[in-house]
């Protein structure tokens, strides 16, 4: 949390902000931002940073009360805390000798556009700033102004102060009565797409910086997207600055006003404290772990291996799915019973040689944690688990155990179901949780080595948990206000519920795992940085946040929106809840692109905020969808509609700029393309119109860019991703990476899988 060490009143509704933010300040540049979020349930808000001082620790912000969210923050006074302040984010201006440079700032725009104009006349450039508001209450900050710039001209809508006039005004006659070089404009965006218009006329350059809708800040979500010179651009990463003659204005107004009138319904609500409970401590119970220990040899001794695969496979207990799919956080699969789990742990072999280990990529003792259920040591089971697995809980419900660990069981070469060690494996990590007995692993003795972790989704916690038992200092740097990554903001509760996964978290914690929120490596601190604090190790694991879209006519049409953006909101911020300051849409008709995973998510999602009509269109046929057949399965029967072999072609917006239909192409399958799958080929004249008022395009992302392109000389691989070894090392030998970052697109067992291998490999390296 971040204090509030002093609050100026400008005016009735704009308030300057000095916060404490010490490693802000540090790394701040003129042009950045910072997302800021006030209470357990409120919305991520940019705001731009207006000055920064290095040796009191703190960056400055001009807030004015608009919406929610922002009238929460100016509520706050000297000596509160602000929930959660990161950054800093987006890129910085560039800073340059132009010559002359007239820097236009309207409302709290003046402020973010101070530091620019500082650092345009500490290059050399004769500054003029054309000042604006409505009247004289909203003129601010013009003293620092004119210490600054070498002319300030004031210009009011109603003549109270300074010259009567628009901001045009003041800038055309600076333009006519002198040469201009460059321009900036900063304010609303109206005001910006003027200025635009008018220096566009007399050919000069001119940068705006965009304060679009966001939700996370670093990429992931897609929400800031605008379209610039044609071109899909994401204002949190790729700016906040452009030219201000490429961007399209009007489609930035009409994204602007998405969740207006939401907005207005929630002014009036109050925000909720969340509360924690402690997790009770840990046992202590050792046994023995060999294959011929005594008690395993006694359970194989008690069955023959025909009674055992004559057991036919236990079923998941499931919500009903008409209930469920209108219940949007109770979890659909209801676990087995303990009968249930005593008797499937029976059907396993305890084979010599476990195939289903081999194809565990956390390497967990199968066939041990499954016959200590078997006897009834469940504890045991969980313990056995957690040996190698940092989030056992999590992987029985998520992990897809039909491609790995229980695509090797021997039962399949006996044409019988596999084992269910996906279910067992949630069962044993549940029933431990629900004990109250949660057992830490062995730690080996502190070393006082200090391990970096970027990221806290399952790549880095599974890392960090190993490290932690050989001994390290681990720390973990989450940009998010929650730690989890991908499993708290992409996985709905429904699969994955958050209080499962936070019972992981706190495990790690205990392990002396130590975790900071709201740091973005990159920009808050740099790897560099980290290594002058004596950081002897990096893992990066920071995922592959960026969202992919179709580049189609419409793509950026409002209600248009990533998969990563729509969970996000209703996941993290938890937007469907009326408690929650962050703004959702709801689709009657809800078209969700993709046949991943993710889409599956998306959609389910959609039917429980009241969909009555929310469909897959996927571009292959059902077979070729990478989802899980669980997933599918758990689709249909919640009343989703399939439309395999068709593929947006475009969306058509109604005059205010909202979505309500798309043109499907139809498509068939021709040949078999790298990834083994038959690659859909468009019929001719094959096309169809549907009626939406939601899309959400899940097809795909890409790695999320902040930490390698901070990190010099870092090796980088295909499509952003880094390159690294098979130990998982990169061309930079302290740094390690794994995950999505690596892969471009993992599951949460890969993911984890390459944490532990990374952890493993460093360890060595640093025990030479």
């Amino acid at each position: 949390m971040n204090k509030i060490i002093s609050k100026e009143h400008f005016s009735e509704k704009v308030f300057k902000l000095e916060i404490e933010a010490p490693l802000i300040a540090r790394s701040r540049k003129a042009g950045h931002f910072v997302i800021v979020r006030v209470g357990e349930k409120g919305e991520r808000m940019p705001l731009t940073i207006a000055a920064a001082d290095t040796v009191r620790g703190t960056i400055t912000l001009v807030v004015q009360e608009v919406g929610l969210s922002s009238t929460r923050l100016c509520e706050l006074n000297e000596g509160d805390y602000i929930t959660d302040v990161v950054g800093p984010l987006g890129q910085a201006t560039h800073i340059e000798n132009f010559g002359t440079v007239v820097c236009a700032g309207g409302g709290v725009g003046v402020a973010p556009m101070l530091p620019i104009v500082q650092a345009l006349k500490a290059a050399g450039n004769r500054v003029i700033a054309v000042l604006a508001g409505r009247s004289k209450e909203l003129i601010i900050l013009e003293k620092e102004m004119r210490e600054s710039a070498d002319e300030v001209i004031i210009m009011t809508d109603d003549g109270s102060y300074g010259r009567k006039g628009l901001v045009t005004e003041g800038v055309e006659e600076v333009i006519k009565r002198e040469k201009v070089n460059k321009c900036f404009a900063i304010g609303p965006a109206i005001m910006m797409k003027f200025v635009c218009l008018l220096t566009k006329k007399y050919e000069i350059p001119t940068d705006v910086s965009l304060n679009t809708i966001m939700v996370d800040g670093t990429g992931m979500c897609g929400a800031c997207r605008i379209t610039i010179g044609g071109k899909t651009k994401f204002v949190c990463v790729d700016g906040p600055e452009f030219d201000g003659h490429q961007v399209d204005f009007d489609e930035m107004l009409k994204r602007m006003g998405a969740f207006k009138s939401i907005e207005r319904e929630e002014m009036h609500k109050l925000e909720e404290d969340e509360s924690c409970k402690a997790a009770p401590e840990p046992t202590q119970e050792v046994d023995e772990k060999s294959r011929n220990a005594a008690w395993r040899l006694e359970l194989r001794k008690a069955m023959k291996p025909k009674e055992r695969t004559a057991i036919p496979r236990v079923e998941m207990n499931e919500l009903d799915p008409e209930y469920r799919s209108h219940s949007r956080k109770e979890e659909v699969n209801q676990g087995l019973t303990e009968e249930q789990a005593l008797t499937e742990a029976k059907r396993c072999l305890d084979c010599a040689n476990p195939g289903c280990m081999e194809g565990c990529p956390v390497g967990i003792d199968i066939p041990r944690f499954i016959k200590n259920i078997e006897r009834g040591e469940i504890l045991e089971a969980a313990k056995t688990l957690k040996e190698t697995s940092a989030l056992p809980a999590v992987c029985g419900r998520v992990c897809p155990q039909e491609k790995q660990c229980e695509s090797k069981c021997i039962h399949l070469k006996m044409k019988e179901k596999p084992v269910a060690i996906g279910y067992l494996e949630r069962f044993a990590a549940d029933y431990e949780r629900e004990s109250g007995q949660i057992s830490v692993p062995e730690i080996k003795e502190k070393n006082g080595i200090k391990i970096a972790v970027i990221g806290s989704g399952p790549a880095g916690l599974s890392f960090a948990g190993d490290m932690a038992k050989y001994g390290y200092d681990v720390t973990v740097f989450e940009a998010l206000h929650e730690i989890g990554g991908v499993l708290k903001y992409g996985i709905p509760e429904f699969r994955l519920p958050n209080k499962v996964v936070d019972v992981e978290i706190d495990n790690l914690a205990k392990m002396g795992v130590n975790f900071i929120k709201d740091c973005i490596i990159g920009k808050t601190i740099s790897v560099e940085q980290l290594e002058e604090e004596g950081f002897k190790g990096v893992f990066v694991a920071s995922g592959a946040g960026l969202p992919n879209f179709m580049n189609i006519p419409g793509e950026n049409s409002i209600n248009i929106l990533s998969s990563n953006e729509y969970l996000t909101r209703v996941n993290l911020m938890d937007a469907a809840s009326e408690d929650s300051d962050t703004p959702v849409p709801f689709g009657r008709n809800v078209a969700v692109i993709g046949g991943g995973n993710t889409a599956m998510d998306s959609v389910r999602t959609a039917r429980r905020l009241g969909a009555e009509r929310a469909m897959i269109i996927y571009r292959r046929s059902e077979e070729e969808m990478p989802a899980r057949i669980e997933e599918v399965k758990h689709a249909k029967e919640e009343g989703v509609e399939f439309l395999t072999l068709h593929n947006p072609i475009e969306y058509i917006a109604d005059e205010q700029g909202k979505v309500k239909q798309v043109i499907l192409q139809k498509m068939e399958l021709g040949e078999p393309d790298a990834s083994g799958r038959r690659s859909p080929v468009a019929i001719p004249g094959a096309t169809e119109t549907i009626d939406i008022d939601l899309a959400i395009v899940s097809v795909g992302v890409s790695p999320n860019p902040i930490v390698p392109s901070s990190i010099p000389g870092l090796e980088m691989g295909r499509k952003g991703t880094i390159a690294v070894n098979e130990n998982m090392q990169s061309s930079i030998p302290t740094i390690y990476a794994g995950g999505d970052i690596v892969r471009g697109g993992a599951t949460v067992i890969l993911a984890m899988g390459d944490g532990r291998k990374a952890a493993a490999s460093m360890h060595e390296q640093l025990s030479k």
